[in-house]
């Protein structure tokens, strides 16, 4: 055969081969380890490994799973990969990429809090913490500004999240119902307005019409756990819920109801269910409940635990482990402080994630039969306008609370600052912080790094 003849021969179309499970698990593992940025770095990360390179799953079935674990309480980032790696190879796989996505940060983020927890009054960390404290403000105000470019793309759009902003900040309207309005407006916009309310919250793009791994195994027949059977729904709920909730209930049994073990245990379920929007959306809800009503830490260090979330790979939703380490910490009683915390810590993990895998688990069988649903994209993009509002609300509470030293109510809950409190150096830290993000576009990592270091300076001065 001649060299032409073997030329013509070779296929024209590079098609991609089915991963193994010890591959898959490599890939889940540097995933884990490298998934700094907040949710967008990370569905960024995922997208150049999974669809760009290596051709695993094709670009529209990626955002529809992602579409779909938008619309899921909890960290979407961390449920797109248990969903890819169910996809691939089944409750195995999901497991695996799930476990694997957040194992790493968490275990930065266990040292990072006793750390913190035992050194955080020394004159340097403090200083430290000063400079972290203004660029998490530049960082939120960053999110808002992307989240907005992305979700407020008409007037329809701007109304739902300043008012979700007001509902949240004035009215004290609580998260979850905020949410659920916000779906049922998108939903029933979508048939009297579809102008208004059609498209994804992540926009369509130009779609690439080049098959992955997934696609090709879907058209060969081979992904026949996609399929919902008769039971599926029944057995998943039978499996997952007491998994989820009976450690939880078993610790507040055993260390009582009145116990900060139950507080955490109980308060981290309840957020599992209703953290949508990601983590910015929820953090308001959790500083103000675990600074005000439970008096687990202050509001200072609640923008700690932000700042050290954001320096560690995995979800930024990392950032309930620190206030569940601080909570059991501070409130360790006969226990080890550091002992306490840890287990504070794991509590608050598993009662984080472990819905998650339930989530995925039970409906993403029936979302694969969803497939182009334009009512569910509506109430996805009236969700994620309302969270614009929510993280507005969230990005003023900081700022109150990083460059003020006082601030005061002036009825229906509304805090407004203490003029004569202004702090000058947190003040000038943020504003530099964000001319380093917006202006010199110097990324998330090196603005906190050299926030850090002029913090110290400051205070030396």
């Amino acid at each position: 055969m001649t060299a032409l003849a073997k030329k013509d021969a070779a296929p024209l179309v590079d098609v991609p081969t089915v991963p193994s499970f010890r591959e898959a698990t490599r890939l889940w593992a540097k995933i884990g380890l490298l998934s700094f940025g907040g949710p967008a770095g990370q569905i960024a990360l995922m997208h150049k490994e999974l669809v760009e390179e290596r051709r695993w799953i094709g670009e529209e079935r990626f955002l529809h799973a992602l579409n779909y674990c938008m619309l899921l309480p909890g960290p979407e980032a961390q449920q797109l990969a248990v969903y890819i790696g169910w996809l691939l190879h089944r409750t195995a796989g999901g497991l695996v990429a799930g476990s694997l996505f957040v194992l790493p940060g968490a275990l930065v983020m266990l040292g990072l809090s006793s750390f913190y927890m035992l050194y955080n009054d020394a004159p340097v960390v403090e200083a430290l913490f000063f400079g972290v404290k203004a660029a998490v403000l530049a960082v939120v105000v960053e999110a808002v500004i992307r989240i907005g470019k992305r979700a407020l793309k008409n007037r329809a759009m701007i109304v739902i999240a300043v008012a979700a902003f007001l509902a949240i900040y004035v009215a004290r309207v609580p998260f979850p119902l905020i949410v659920l309005a916000a779906g049922l407006i998108g939903w029933i916009g979508n048939r009297f307005a579809p102008r208004l309310f059609s498209g994804s919250a992540h926009g369509k793009g130009s779609v690439a019409d080049i098959k992955g791994v997934v696609d090709l195994m879907f058209e060969r027949g081979e992904l026949g756990h996609t399929v919902p059977t008769r039971w599926h729904a029944a057995r998943t709920i039978a499996i997952w819920l007491p998994l989820w909730l009976g450690p939880v209930a078993l610790v507040a049994l055993l260390a009582g109801p009145g116990s900060v073990w139950a507080q955490v245990g109980g308060f981290f379920s309840l957020m599992a269910v209703v953290t949508f929007g990601g983590a910015y959306a929820v953090l308001a809800y959790v500083a103000q409940a675990a600074v005000t009503s439970f008096g687990w830490l202050s509001p200072g260090q609640m923008v700690d635990g932000l700042g050290l979330a954001e320096t560690t790979p995995g979800p930024l939703i990392l950032v309930l482990q620190f206030v569940g380490f601080a909570a059991a910490y501070r409130h360790a009683g006969a226990i080890n402080p550091l002992l306490a915390g840890s287990l504070g810590s794991a509590l608050t993990l598993w009662a984080t994630f472990v819905p998650c895998f339930f989530w995925i688990f039970l409906g993403a069988p029936y979302i694969e039969q969803l497939r182009q649903n334009k009512a569910l994209a509506a109430a996805l993009g009236a969700i994620t306008a309302a969270v614009v509002g929510v993280i507005m609300n969230l990005a003023l509470w900081f700022g109150l609370h990083v460059v003020f030293g006082k601030v005061a109510s002036v009825g229906w809950g509304v805090e407004v600052p203490v003029l004569s409190s202004l702090g000058w150096r947190a003040a000038l830290l943020s504003a530099a912080a964000m001319v380093a993000m917006f202006r010199l576009k110097l990324g998330m990592l090196p603005t906190l790094a050299g926030s850090a270091l002029a913090g110290l300076a400051l205070q030396a001065l």
